[in-house]
């Protein structure tokens, strides 16, 4: 089989690595992929939000199968476009995708349909939300409503942030046209926990949960980023937990998508705080997360080509979703500046013996040499036994990839570690 997939992060490096295992693919086309996808898959200089180029390329090459990665082509269409060129693919079509790039949408969904989430408030004129915030509780959270690489979301412990997020985001054009409405909603307390989950648009079936590390430093410090790292599993994430989101959150969530006439096929992400009156949506995000995929993919035992193939056809009910007992942690190494200015082409060492453990997100070919090209330039992850083991295992092979200018925070796990005490 000819695979292609959409995007050139380390989410997509570690798609790649996975379906790869399947003994039916003969080559994957990875567009446009990076630097470090190359070792893995075909790396073909067409972007990600070419829908044109994208369709174009799959039927010159006769791809048997797509997988759209990134929210940007998922929100543009990318799905539609294929599935209507006949190639089959994994992904949300446009409507469907509406869940994350649209907090509106989102908000107004889970309010409709009785899912728990945060209570909010909608402007699209800054005035009218500078003037909300002057008595608003604080802390409060400032969201932009459409897509913004995962930095469109501003926790504001003081009024002052409050209002300089407004002002960014609405007046200022942060994000661009993403930020012409805004939600404003209630600060939620509590552990927060990623679930991934494949769904046909009539069954869900989640993966393990995972932790992410939003901000840029030691301790929940600086700014938030992509992600700095993951665990999996997350430990705050019991089997009660699981069972209440199931039936308060998964299965509304589909059904809800479902009755709307936005039937949602492919990776449905939940972002869910753990609160003191029970689980709370965060978020949705309509597609894998960045960095989850490099822990939850890696203990994912049954064959992901297979799970992909089973959600396109609307078969997921008869396919079996496994994932192993162990452990993963991926450390996130970034650009000394992430998320703010950074330099890049510096050259990136990683050690042939340890490329399996390596899911390289920025970086390209200059010279015949692998140098960084962006933020966050690798993930590196490990698997183990406890979680314990994978965390040390995970810093020590992150100790091997070298570059210049480089940043990683020391802390990735030790929340969870803490909750396993």
């Amino acid at each position: 089989m000819k695979l292609m997939v959409i995007g050139g992060g380390g989410r997509e490096h570690a798609i790649i690595k996975k379906l790869k295992e399947n003994p039916k693919v003969e080559v994957i086309y990875a567009l446009p992929g990076n630097g470090g996808i190359a070792r893995d898959a075909v790396c073909v200089n067409i972007s990600a939000k070419d829908i044109d180029g994208i369709v174009r390329f799959a039927g010159e090459n006769r791809i048997d199968y797509a997988v759209v990665a990134p929210d940007d082509p998922l929100a543009m269409g990318c799905v539609d476009s294929l599935m209507a060129a006949g190639i089959p693919c994994f992904g949300p079509d446009q409507k469907a995708a509406a869940i994350e790039s649209s907090k509106v949408f989102a908000k107004n969904l889970m309010k409709k349909y009785g899912i728990p989430t945060a209570s909010y408030e909608i402007f699209d004129d800054p005035s009218e939300a500078l003037k909300y915030l002057e008595t608003a509780p604080i802390p409060t959270v400032v969201k932009a409503d459409g897509l913004a690489l995962g930095k469109g979301v501003t926790v504001a412990m003081t009024r002052e942030e409050a209002f300089t997020a407004v002002r960014e985001i609405m007046q200022e054009k942060k994000f661009g046209s993403s930020g012409n409405r805004i939600v404003i909603e209630e600060y939620l307390e509590g552990p927060e926990v990623s679930v991934l989950s494949f769904t046909d648009g009539n069954v869900i079936k989640p993966m393990i949960s995972s932790m992410d590390h939003k901000r840029a430093y030691d301790k929940d410090k600086g700014p938030n980023t992509g992600g700095m790292g993951t665990i999996a599993p997350n430990p705050y994430y019991t089997d009660a937990v699981a069972e209440q989101c199931m039936q308060q959150i998964f299965l509304p969530t589909i059904r809800a998508m479902k009755a709307e006439g936005r039937p949602f096929r492919g990776c449905l992400y939940f972002g869910l705080m753990i609160t003191k009156d029970g689980p709370k949506v965060i978020e949705y995000n309509c597609r894998f997360g960045d960095p989850e995929t490099q822990v939850v993919l890696p203990l994912l035992e049954s064959d992901l080509l297979t799970i992909m193939q089973s959600v396109t056809n609307e078969t997921l009910e008869q396919c079996e979703v496994r994932f192993s007992g162990q452990h993963a942690c991926c450390v996130v190494l970034a650009s000394k500046g992430y998320p703010g200015s950074y330099e890049k082409g510096f050259e990136l060492g990683i050690p042939e013996a340890i490329s399996d453990n390596v899911f390289v997100a920025g970086a390209a070919q200059k010279d015949g040499k692998l140098v960084t090209a962006g933020g966050r330039v690798a993930g590196v992850t490990a698997v183990a036994e406890t979680l314990e083991d994978a965390i040390k295992e995970a810093y020590s092979l992150a100790d091997q990839v070298t570059f210049d200018n480089r940043m990683c925070r020391s802390d990735i796990g030790q929340r969870a570690l803490s909750a396993l005490l």
